[in-house]
């Protein structure tokens, strides 16, 4: 009954359970389709028939004399047949359930779907069979998205960041540097004025200087690439372009699998770190943490994000110990276990209770409750 779900629109409820139900409830409905009608049915023939379970259950695939449908043709269907609702539910299902990789390889294709995290997944899945004119086309369908994103997030990182200004409390000792332009400009809008449309400046406000120069917070993300955590990439790497900009913080994006390679550098360009991810592969949590551990400049003032299923490829007791290492020197280790908006995770528990047990937090965050958290501990 899947197909249920994605029908819309107004149809006569025989045509509609006709086309719920398929070729098999042709005979019993006495309900022929035709016009549009077929055309839907031949739409959701392509996509749903691909499901395993239906020769299983002895219901007859339809349509094998026929012509068969390009993945471009049915993408003009879908296009043509059915709301936007309909569309961006169909399309998804191609991807993520039905591994219908052509929807994000031909370049007709990539110029006419909606752009949805779950075709950017699989994008970053198929970018090694793209040529470079789809490759152009995918890396804008990944901006579009990324910035769909990163609108999202950056107002929950700013909420959860408001606070973090109540350490600089303004003073009225000079230092050019240091001037608080905001506080400065409301305590003086009374003195604005009017007739040559000037503030005049009776009292400025100042930053404290050794405030203003403080050491900022160093943020560490380690996210794991394999094939499993796509999501968990792309939030992690929207999620460091959010906490870049942020002056109290050092934000290093780094992935893993049974290589590390540091983003760090293109943190500030998510579209680029994305590019530049290879989903699959084995996973080396250890490996990951050692070098997390040598990025660290003061221990106290470190926080250190492990983004995995727990399913170390490496030597487990040497990631357990490298864990309270970290924990006993002062700095705070969090490993999530998903950072996709459902925070929906499948994680190897037994590991992460060890990491619990040495001082470590386990949990499963959002983007915006992962930044909420680092902005606790940063204020802290």
């Amino acid at each position: 009954m899947r197909r249920c779900s994605v029908l819309a629109g107004e149809l006569d409820p025989k045509v509609r359970w006709r086309l719920v139900l398929g070729q098999a409830a042709q005979a019993p409905l006495a309900c022929p389709l035709g016009g549009e009608a077929a055309a839907c049915e031949a739409a959701l023939n392509w996509l749903y028939e691909r499901d395993e379970g239906l020769s299983k259950r002895g219901v007859r695939k339809a349509g094998q004399e026929e012509t068969q449908m390009t993945v471009v043709d049915w993408i003009e269907s879908v296009h043509r047949l059915f709301p936007q609702e309909t569309i961006e539910r169909l399309e998804r299902e191609a991807v993520e359930k039905y591994q219908v990789d052509d929807l994000v390889t031909h370049p007709a294709v990539l110029q006419r779907v909606k752009p949805s995290t779950a075709l950017l997944e699989a994008v970053l899945k198929t970018r090694h069979l793209m040529n470079q004119q789809v490759l152009t086309l995918a890396r804008e369908l990944v901006r579009r998205v990324v910035e769909e994103l990163m609108q999202k997030l950056a107002r929950e990182i700013r909420r959860c960041f408001s606070g973090s200004r109540r350490w600089r409390r303004s003073t009225p000792f000079r230092h050019s540097q240091d001037l608080d332009f905001e506080a400065t400009i409301r305590a003086n809008l009374k003195h604005y004025d009017q007739e040559r449309q000037r503030l005049v400046v009776q009292k400025p406000y100042f930053f404290p200087h050794s405030r203003r120069h403080r050491t900022p917070w160093q943020v560490i993300l380690l996210v794991d690439q394999s094939g499993s955590m796509a999501q968990s990439v792309i939030h992690s790497a929207v999620t460091a372009a959010c906490l870049w900009g942020l002056p109290a913080l050092k934000t290093h994006l780094v992935v893993f699998d049974t290589a590390v390679v540091d983003l760090s550098d293109d943190v500030q360009d998510p579209v680029e770190t994305l590019m530049k991810v290879q989903l699959g592969g084995g996973t080396d949590i250890c490996k990951a943490l050692e070098y997390g551990a040598s990025l660290i400049m003061s221990p106290q003032k470190a926080l250190v994000v492990v983004i995995t299923d727990f399913m170390e490829g490496g030597d487990s007791h040497r990631l357990v110990q490298l864990v309270r290492d970290l924990v006993a020197q002062g700095t705070r280790v969090l490993g999530l276990a998903s950072l996709n908006p459902q925070a929906q995770p499948e994680y190897d528990r037994e590991m992460a209770q060890r990491w619990v047990q040495v001082g470590a937090h386990v949990g499963a965050m959002t983007p915006g409750e992962l930044a909420n958290w680092i902005a606790e501990k940063e204020q802290g």
